[in-house]
């Protein structure tokens, strides 16, 4: 009898450790619920580029709050450059895998007056968001967000960072000219950012 209590116990936490893995897995790339609900839920990326004409494009607001390294950063110190602002979390494998191809071009485009800046989310343990930085050679700074607290600060129906990885690029006045719901290859990466480097 009790071969079968401890046999159904075994099988209990089993379920409840899938199911606990499945809820951090579905975190990976979803979407947020708005500004307003002070919810924390995401769902999955569209997978879609969104570019905005110059006549179109609205403002983000002035992110402030501590990075992953412990300083103070201000999204505002970044205005009159172009800005690439990832959402990343060292738990997501999408985020791992566009991680290089954000720090090459962060590299590259350094002297033609671009700027990258992440948002780490849902990193509880600043020490994973740390080792990220170190493993994909991320030399940007990243705001550490681990409620998504900044991310609720844009406006609901507006362009805003919507999943995990998600990525928006901000023209000189520091409006967003692209948006980004999915992983981006360098080509892509490059490809959207291109003309806003050479926008007078």
């Amino acid at each position: 009898m009790s071969q079968i209590r401890a046999s159904r116990r075994r099988t209990v936490l089993l379920a409840a450790g899938f199911a606990a893995g499945a809820l951090l897995l579905s975190a990976c790339g979803e979407e947020q619920t708005g500004s307003s609900s002070g919810d924390t839920k995401f769902v999955q990326g569209t997978g879609e580029i969104t570019e905005v004409p110059k006549s179109r494009r609205s403002s983000v607001p002035d992110l402030v709050g501590p990075s992953v390294d412990g300083k103070e950063l201000k999204l505002s110190d970044f205005k009159g450059k172009v800005v690439v602002l990832n959402v990343w979390g060292s738990w997501c494998s999408p985020c791992r895998a566009e991680a290089p191809n954000l720090a090459k071009v962060a590299r590259d485009t350094e002297d033609q007056g671009v700027r990258f800046v992440g948002i780490n989310t849902r990193d509880l343990d600043k020490a994973n968001a740390k080792a990220f930085e170190r493993n994909y050679d991320v030399d940007y700074p990243s705001f550490y967000d681990p409620s998504g607290k900044l991310i609720l600060k844009f406006p609901k129906n507006t362009l805003s960072p919507q999943a995990i990885p998600s990525t928006l690029i901000l023209d000189k006045d520091g409006k967003v000219a692209v948006r980004a719901l999915k992983e981006l290859s360098e080509k892509e990466l490059r490809s959207a950012l291109d003309p806003l480097i050479d926008a007078k």
